[in-house]
């Protein structure tokens, strides 16, 4: 007979990396704190939407969307999901404080199977705004690694989604001329360095009244 596994516990230096999540901030949730949030983008209190999101993989250059979110001013919201997000969860990203109420900086939407939650979330922002989708104070980054993923991809391209970021490498399927296609309709890009990226975003941003 085998002895009884034992569970060990975690050394106190173990136990310091992990932190208290709060998820499940799917279309209803966010829809319904729209109020909130569309003011709160009105006042200059939320200056910019990133949606930071994807697969994970085993490649050294994924350590680029976690730079990313660490740099990601304080007066931005991240919204995630799939792998990609453990990537940054764990980080401690604090809230934005707005009439009262404590908007996380990190909204995780769920897995890639709830990449519909973020296209309602950025539909609902747009029709709120009464502007485009594109004209929205909102960058999609997206890490590519499995083929499933096309699909939440072809789905943001037929919703017109443009200047999106991709990476660490373009997928295998995508052709030079395929490639030529997606930037001069959809004007995507190959992520860069967090820094550079970061900085022509934010340039770029523009605050909705």
């Amino acid at each position: 007979r085998r002895p009884p596994r034992s569970t060990p516990k975690p050394s106190s230096a173990a136990s310091d990396v992990y932190k208290r999540q709060t998820i499940g901030f799917a279309r209803n949730t966010v829809i319904n704190l729209a109020g909130v949030i569309v003011d709160a983008v009105k006042k200059g209190k939320i200056k910019h939407f990133f949606l930071i999101g994807g697969c994970d993989g085993y490649e050294l250059e994924r350590t680029y969307y976690t730079d990313l979110a660490k740099m990601i001013p304080k007066d931005c919201v991240i919204l995630t999901l799939a792998c990609g997000k453990y990537r940054f969860n764990m980080l401690d990203h604090g809230f934005i404080e707005h009439e009262g109420t404590k908007i996380p900086r990190l909204l995780d939407c769920g897995q890639c199977n709830d990449a519909y939650s973020a296209i309602q979330i950025a539909l609902a922002l747009s029709k709120a705004f009464n502007v485009g989708i594109n004209d929205l104070p909102l960058s999609i980054v997206l890490s590519w690694f499995e083929q499933k993923a096309v699909a939440v991809f072809l789905t943001l391209l037929h919703l017109g989604m443009k200047n999106m970021l991709i990476g660490p490498r373009l997928p295998a399927f995508v052709t030079p001329k395929v490639l030529e296609t997606i930037v001069k309709n959809y004007g995507l890009r190959p992520i860069s360095t967090p820094e550079q990226d970061l900085k022509h975003i934010l340039t770029k941003s523009q605050q909705l009244q």
